[in-house]
């Protein structure tokens, strides 16, 4: 489906295996960098993950320069990090604000995909949660015990005025 044309960040992140005494410190720790040399725009990040961290970093202003903002965070995180071995390299884009088309004929966008990601944060897993479970719970009364599909005028009569309703000022905010 055309969602239209939208504004996206860049999120790049390293999963890294760092040794089990070096974990220790991660048990109950996140960390945020600030600062213009992880990015002019975003923030740079060490987050625990079961076995190993994640380590990244994001821009809207200059994706270009993505690897080596990487580079600062990956500096510094320094030795809390040092010996770590990369096993995974992912980067995903992060939308900037809404999708200008969310439903088009049946077909309904939830979560990144429909822009339900907060730009402060990068935070989208509850939103793409409650968006899904909203636009299934609508369509599915749309429809009547399977009696009919609803149209798009209903869908976004219901899913997107609901959603909107409920979590538009987030983004507005955050």
């Amino acid at each position: 489906m055309d969602a239209g044309a939208y504004n996206f960040a860049i999120a790049f992140q390293e999963r890294i295996k760092i040794p089990d005494e070096k974990m220790e410190f991660y048990e109950e720790m996140a960390e945020m960098y600030v600062g213009d040399d992880v990015s002019p725009d975003f923030y740079g990040w060490v987050f625990p993950k079961y076995d190993h961290v994640g380590v990244g970093t994001g821009t809207v202003v200059n994706r270009p320069a993505i690897k080596q903002y990487q580079k600062a965070i990956r500096d510094r995180a320094g030795d809390k990090i040092a010996g770590g071995k990369i096993i995974k390299v992912e980067a995903h884009p992060i939308p900037e604000h809404y999708r200008p088309r969310r439903v088009q004929g049946r077909i309904a966008l939830v979560g990144d995909a429909a822009g339900y990601v907060t730009k402060c944060s990068g935070e989208g897993i509850y939103f793409a949660a409650k968006s899904g479970r909203m636009a299934a719970e609508e369509i599915v009364a749309l429809m009547k015990n399977g009696s009919r599909l609803p149209t798009q005028a209903e869908i976004e009569e219901t899913y997107l005025k609901k959603y909107d309703g409920l979590y538009g000022p987030t983004y507005t905010v955050l």
